[in-house]
């Protein structure tokens, strides 16, 4: 369970978060999505406690983010630019994360999974973007974790790369665990979300399924509903005889997903 209640979060004069509330499906893949500055990367910094929120609550597994760190062991990140040392390889990497967390590591598995063996030898410093991804993939799934926080996982991949890391992700979920995504590739959150939360200045604009985000605003696809609230479209059409508005449609979302 991850349960985001009444948070804030300001840098200097900047209001970044500005009270969300959030309880994240169990079991299932959720996409937090929303614009540059929107505040989805401090929100999942202060999952990670990465950031300390001003005001508000994070819970999980029933554990105070701002008053625990043992939660920090139930979750595997992928971070969105993987800043690891260039000058060690990729078996040291993987060997010293082991050590850090000092826990049971699958690492071998996905080394063989994503066509890794051939560079565990090589520095990271002259590894392509592409493969430094797949390492970093391997890192963040390399432990038996409930949850996993995902950010910009499709990053520098090939086609292949990308197939295996979406049955991946639905393997992990089929065996219970709760996946957390941010991503700027709408085809791959449609694909592979439960839920999707967007949030725009600092705040939840709506909350729900991409079928049900995309038939609300009458859309051809979830990439097309999301530039409809971008560009902040005054009539978005007919629907069951009805004129639909967009702040019509952003109030039913946050009547029937987002009070707390």
């Amino acid at each position: 369970m991850i349960r985001v209640k009444n948070i804030y979060k300001s840098f200097d004069r900047n209001e970044v978060l500005k009270g969300l509330n959030i309880d994240f499906k169990p079991q299932s893949v959720t996409a937090v999505l929303g614009p540059n500055s929107s505040g989805k990367t401090t929100l999942m910094k202060a999952l990670l406690g990465m950031v300390l929120p001003d005001k508000g609550e994070i819970w999980i597994d029933k554990l105070d983010v701002r008053k625990e760190s043992d939660y920090r062991k139930l979750i595997g990140y992928l971070p969105q630019i993987a800043r690891f040392p260039e000058n060690i390889t990729v078996r040291e990497l993987f060997e010293m994360i082991s050590k850090l967390r000092n826990a049971p590591a699958n690492s071998e598995t996905l080394v063989d999974y994503f066509d890794l063996k051939p560079f565990l030898n090589k520095r990271l410093g002259h590894l392509s973007g592409g493969t430094r991804q797949k390492v970093n993939i391997v890192q963040a799934f390399m432990f038996d974790t409930p949850y996993l926080f995902l950010d910009e996982p499709t990053a520098g991949l090939d086609p292949l790369s990308l197939i295996k890391l979406k049955d991946l992700i639905n393997a992990e979920k089929k065996k219970g665990k709760t996946i957390l995504i941010t991503s700027h590739i709408m085809s791959f959150v449609e694909e592979m979300a439960d839920e999707v939360i967007y949030i725009l200045d600092g705040q939840i604009n709506f909350n729900g399924h991409p079928r049900q985000i995309i038939s609300e605003y009458l859309a051809n696809s979830l990439e097309e509903a999301i530039a409809k609230v971008l560009h902040g479209l005054p009539d978005i059409g007919q629907k069951n005889g009805q004129q639909n508005t967009r702040s019509t449609i952003i109030r039913s979302f946050k009547k029937e997903n987002i009070d707390d």
